[in-house]
């Protein structure tokens, strides 16, 4: 579900993301991306800051640990997380 970067402690995934939702909320892996609902709207950078934040919040870790590295104006986005390991993201995120 995950890819593993050269550093051990360095992990990247895949995420798919509707903004402007309801409410906010992660929906679960889906073909090996993980689904993300964002009652932000995706203007001016909002949604993405949505977007690590709720991450963040679900992984226990700082915002700082966790970046868009591609994708940044794109629904399809790809995130790398700092300081976890891959099993621990997937459980953390709901399997």
């Amino acid at each position: 579900m995950a890819k593993q970067t050269e550093s051990p402690q360095v992990i990247r995934i895949a995420v798919k993301v509707a903004a402007g939702a309801s409410h906010s909320a992660i929906s679960g892996w889906r073909d090996h991306c993980l689904r993300v609902r964002l009652s932000t709207a995706p203007e001016r950078g909002k949604a993405n800051a949505a977007l690590i934040a709720l991450l963040a919040q679900a992984l226990g870790l700082s915002k700082s640990a966790v970046s868009i590295v591609r994708g940044q104006h794109s629904p399809r986005k790809t995130i790398e997380i700092s300081g976890l390991s891959e099993p621990d993201i997937i459980r953390l995120l709901g399997d």
